[in-house]
């Protein structure tokens, strides 16, 4: 290999983490976030490189406008998905992972990476999604997501500021503290063990939801729950029989603890939870779709 080549991949290298982790957040999907990066790497490797002042810049502007086009195929594709979509599940980095960010940054990055984050994003137009988190989450001036998203500067201002309500309605960004979520595991695991449900019958709130997405492939609830009752009930009288021999390992899934479900050696669930600013849960996130749940072993956490 080259020096110049062995460059060329370096800067890359250096590079991948970032566009993986913005990927991701755009698009909801892991293989869709590595095709796109995949495809900034070859377009990267087949420029001329000697005019690219800020390779960094240049790389994200690439993969940001290569997920805008995936995105346009997808959202046509999930007109017909059977069943609710869930933003496909990940293991995610702990503090560490994050370098040299800030504990604040580090914070947003986490908050940034949870299934009511992502879904809250998907509410968005694709444009507005992409300049967010550009903006918002990866701290890029606003000249910069302009010229990544062929805008103005101030119609690229509107996009965030439109954005940014949109997502504090949602009230998605907070992070719950981790005795929190600790209780909650604990609680959800004894009422898949044992069928009572009285310990965590108390940490819901009054709109719960449970969402599961089999995609069509495999058996799941074709509509959300809610409210207490109705999701307590599922859990008590359906995954008490279905799941109560079964091994939960707990785990960190899209930066809230959470558990993989196992079919023997198999994975065949993953789980997570969202809360709201109390610490009440809001959320049961159940993934069953099998192309979903194929790497979330084997792939590299994502931060």
């Amino acid at each position: 290999m080259t020096m110049q080549a062995r460059d060329c991949l370096a800067q890359f290298e250096q590079a991948r983490p970032g566009l993986l982790g913005l990927a991701y957040r755009i698009l909801g999907s892991r293989a869709d976030a590595e095709d796109a990066v995949q495809d900034t790497f070859l377009k990267w490797q087949a420029n001329d490189r000697s005019g690219i002042d800020n390779p960094g810049a240049w790389l994200t502007t690439v993969c940001t406008r290569h997920c805008l086009d995936i995105l346009r195929s997808a959202d046509r594709a999930r007109v017909e998905y059977v069943g609710p979509w869930l933003p496909e599940p990940v293991q995610t980095a702990n503090d560490e992972a994050f370098g040299q960010a800030s504990p604040e940054h580090a914070a947003t990055l986490a908050s940034s990476l949870t299934t009511a984050f992502l879904l809250a994003l998907q509410r968005l137009t694709p444009k507005e999604r992409a300049a967010y988190l550009l903006h918002e989450i990866f701290d890029l001036p606003y000249p910069q997501v302009a010229r990544t998203l062929e805008l103005q500067e101030p119609a690229c201002r509107q996009l965030v500021a439109r954005a940014r309500a949109h997502i504090e309605e949602a009230k998605v960004r907070h992070v719950t503290p981790p005795e929190r979520q600790r209780r909650l595991l604990a609680a959800f695991g004894t009422a898949i063990a044992t069928g009572s449900v009285d310990a965590l019958a108390g940490l819901l709130s009054a709109d719960v939801r449970l969402s599961a997405d089999g995609g069509g492939k495999v058996s799941a609830a074709r509509r959300v729950m809610h409210g207490p009752e109705e999701v307590l009930r599922f859990i008590q009288s359906g995954l008490h029989a279905w799941w109560g021999s079964e091994r939960l390992q707990e785990t960190t899934i899209n930066g809230n603890r959470g558990f993989i479900q196992y079919d023997g050696d198999a994975i065949a669930s993953t789980v997570s939870f969202a809360y709201d600013e109390d610490g009440l849960l809001t959320d049961v996130f159940i993934m069953r779709n099998p192309d979903k749940l194929a790497r979330i072993e084997t792939a590299p956490e994502i931060a």
